[in-house]
């Protein structure tokens, strides 16, 4: 792992409430937006001050980073806390300083020194910063799914007589708090929500909608779904395009009676999904092809603590092997660990057994979510056997039952 050394002129401190308008203006300049007065009030709902970082050039403030205090959902149906890294960015004509460098050892170091989470997730702006830091790539996947109208299902397929109810966001909001808060403890990668998160997640400002509608809420006694319409009206006739934000459901056959309601929506033409890459639609749909379908990376998963992170998860099958790790940023990771798994519980010890097999911190980190074949990051030659048939038994064991799946960013 190569991390650049900070500029020496830099410095970094936690933010306060007053440090937020200039938070704004460095994030809207970093991802090239305009800067809005009224996305400070939104920040300060959303991040934590207390949890933010600025890196400051003199009294410039040319950097920042946030962390939000969340649940995740670990294979094994396990809620457990995460550090949810977030609003990262450095000001142009301020990059290659090692900005971000400092900003990420100060987090991890952090979260260490404290005994907080023992593990951070974020959504990467782009595929090639994060993993300097550890972060591993393809911990969860989404899939952009491309349905066309009235695809029809399967015989099989039930999908109930309850009555959907297209409804006001005042009246969904309550009833979508409880039934995501029941589903998201079930789904592997599902994140808790607070107040600020639901805010964040569902805005919807004029200006953030793309040339789309505003939110639609469809209500099922168990479940819901929301999404937007961009209009499209041919000369053959309207061929509207149903941009979903999220489908939730209790049981699968309320998610089939909310997609057969979105298909089926009068005046369109195609329903557009960003949703789990094991999404049962493609095996509901009498035929596959009509769903154009391309997948993209979502969380990246940095382990903070060996000892403390694998525990938190269950595990598929029974192994004891000795895993030789290496972590050039958080050296408290490097060396040997045995890793025993018994009736999906794990044990993590340091030893000075010789090693089963070798890998670095960001391949641990692919694969905590259970969603990445540790035999795959073993063909592109991120992990070295040195056991036969270990990479296959661990590969095995850090499986989950279904892929992990974020719904949102963050």
């Amino acid at each position: 792992m190569n991390v650049r050394m900070a500029d020496s002129a830099l410095s970094i401190r936690t933010l306060t409430d007053d440090d937020f308008p200039a938070l704004g203006r460095v994030l809207a300049a970093a991802f090239q937006a305009d800067f809005r007065e009224d996305s400070v009030e939104r920040d300060r709902k959303f991040l934590e001050a207390d949890r933010s970082h600025g890196i400051f050039d003199g009294d410039e403030l040319v950097g920042c980073g946030g962390i939000l205090t969340r649940e995740i959902t670990l294979p094994g149906r396990l809620p457990t806390p995460t550090a949810a890294v977030t609003a990262v960015g450095v000001k142009p004509g301020h990059r290659r300083r090692g900005v971000a460098s400092l900003l990420m050892k100060t987090q991890l170091h952090g979260l260490h020194e404290e005994n907080r989470e023992a593990f951070a997730i974020l959504w990467a702006s782009e595929g090639s910063i994060y993993g300097r830091f550890g972060y591993g790539a393809l911990s969860s996947e989404m899939l952009m799914l491309d349905l066309p109208h009235r695809a029809p299902f399967h015989p099989w397929v039930r999908t109930g007589d309850a009555r959907i109810r297209e409804v006001t966001r005042e009246e969904a909001m309550p009833v979508m708090e409880e039934i995501h808060d029941r589903v998201r403890r079930t789904r592997t990668g599902w994140l808790n929500r607070v107040e600020g998160s639901w805010l964040f997640h569902l805005g919807d400002e004029e200006h953030d909608r793309d040339g789309l509608t505003a939110y639609r809420y469809a209500l099922h006694p168990q479940g819901y779904a929301v999404y937007r319409v961009k209009h499209d009206w041919q000369p053959r006739g309207p061929q509207n395009e149903l941009h979903v934000r999220e489908i939730v459901a209790e049981t699968d056959e309320a998610y089939a009676a909310l997609y057969r309601h979105l298909l089926d929506m009068d005046l369109a033409g195609e329903v557009k999904f960003f949703t789990s890459s094991d999404d049962p639609i493609l095996h509901m749909i009498t035929n596959p092809r009509q769903a154009s379908r391309a997948r993209a990376d979502a969380l990246w998963t940095r382990i903070v603590d060996i000892d403390r992170a694998l525990p938190q998860r269950r595990y598929l099958s029974d192994v004891d092997y000795v895993l030789d790790v290496t972590d050039d940023l958080c050296p408290w990771n490097s060396g040997s660990w045995r890793f025993t798994t018994k009736a999906g519980e794990a044990t993590v010890l340091r030893t000075t057994d010789s090693p089963d097999v070798s890998l670095d911190i960001a391949a641990l980190g692919s694969v905590f979510l259970g969603g990445v074949r540790l035999t795959v990051l073993a063909r592109a030659q991120r992990v070295r056997e040195h056991t036969p048939g270990a990479v296959d038994a661990l590969s095995a064991a850090f499986l989950g039952d279904r892929d992990p799946h974020c719904p949102e960013v963050f």
